[in-house]
């Protein structure tokens, strides 16, 4: 584990292994950089990096003002630095879950620096539907991340952490899937620590969560949409993002392809770990 330069006196927790065209990982919640365990050593020709994001395993986490720290641009800043300081000449950048909102932020902030996205959801072109009662009992955690009586019962108790987090591991993975015992105890191990929840669920509390970008988010002109290279892949079993929802990313991004993935659920890198690593070889051998 190395740590970065500070950005907005942040420090990113990262790992770096191989040589070859860069790739860099990003995480979801409630995951951290371990989420990409099984996709790396199927990156053995690739120069690969996957750091933990603000408020994230190891990396720093401050509780201030949540709007200005732990938003989609936020941690787009913290990314770009580590893009910038590591000298990664245009990587492929392949995220999930909050990792794919971060990895679009990057691609419409600053797309010289990247050379291709492979993501999974949540993609633009939910709209209103993510209002939709059957969305809506879904989403419920986002409204209660907004309470401090989420930080009441959860933050700084590791049986509380344990339950928290198995509920969501167990219930947005597709069948077949189980987090082991091991990993599920080294994420309690780090979300239990006073003040890591708060620091994850910094990310809701900035407004950058599913539900608060979905009702908002217009349609660019076609000249606005993002330009870099995207490959879209849409999990059968995601109870989040239902494959419906797919049917309107070619509104938002100039050049993507989607490709669906069956039998698995929304934690796609460690579900599919070969799917995610082709999917990324593919991106850095077309767009090379």
């Amino acid at each position: 584990m190395q740590l970065s330069i500070p950005v907005d006196g942040f420090r990113l927790a990262y790992d770096r292994v191989g040589r070859g065209p860069a790739v860099l990982l990003l995480h979801g919640w409630p995951g951290d950089r371990t989420d990409f365990r099984e996709v790396v050593p199927l990156l053995s020709a690739a120069d690969v990096v996957w750091p933990d994001l603000r408020g994230f395993g190891e990396s720093d986490k401050h509780v201030e003002d949540p709007a200005e720290q732990y938003g989609a641009d936020a941690q787009a800043r913290s990314v770009v630095g580590l893009i910038e300081e590591l000298r990664l000449n245009r990587p492929v950048i392949g995220g999930y879950d909050i990792g794919s909102r971060v990895a679009q932020a990057i691609a419409r902030s600053r797309p010289d620096l990247v050379r291709a996205m492979v993501i999974s959801p949540p993609l633009p072109g939910i709209g209103d539907r993510i209002l939709s009662a059957q969305a809506q009992r879904e989403f419920w955690y986002q409204s209660f991340h907004q309470l401090d009586l989420a930080e009441q019962l959860v933050d700084g108790r590791p049986d509380a952490v344990r339950s928290y987090l198995r509920h969501f591991w167990s219930h947005w993975s597709g069948p077949g899937f189980e987090l082991t015992a091991a990993h599920l105890e080294h994420l309690v191990s780090g979300y239990a620590e006073p003040g890591a929840f708060t620091a994850s669920i910094g990310w809701y509390r900035a407004g950058a969560g599913a539900v608060a970008r979905s009702v908002t988010e217009r349609a660019p002109a076609p000249a606005d949409r993002i330009n870099v290279p995207t490959t879209v892949i849409w999990p059968e079993h995601d109870p989040l993002f239902p494959r419906a929802w797919s049917d309107r990313v070619d509104d938002f991004f100039s050049d993507v392809r989607l490709d669906l993935l069956d039998g698995v659920g929304h934690f796609t890198p460690l579900e599919s770990p070969h799917a995610f690593a082709a999917a990324l070889a593919a991106a850095a051998s077309r767009h090379a």
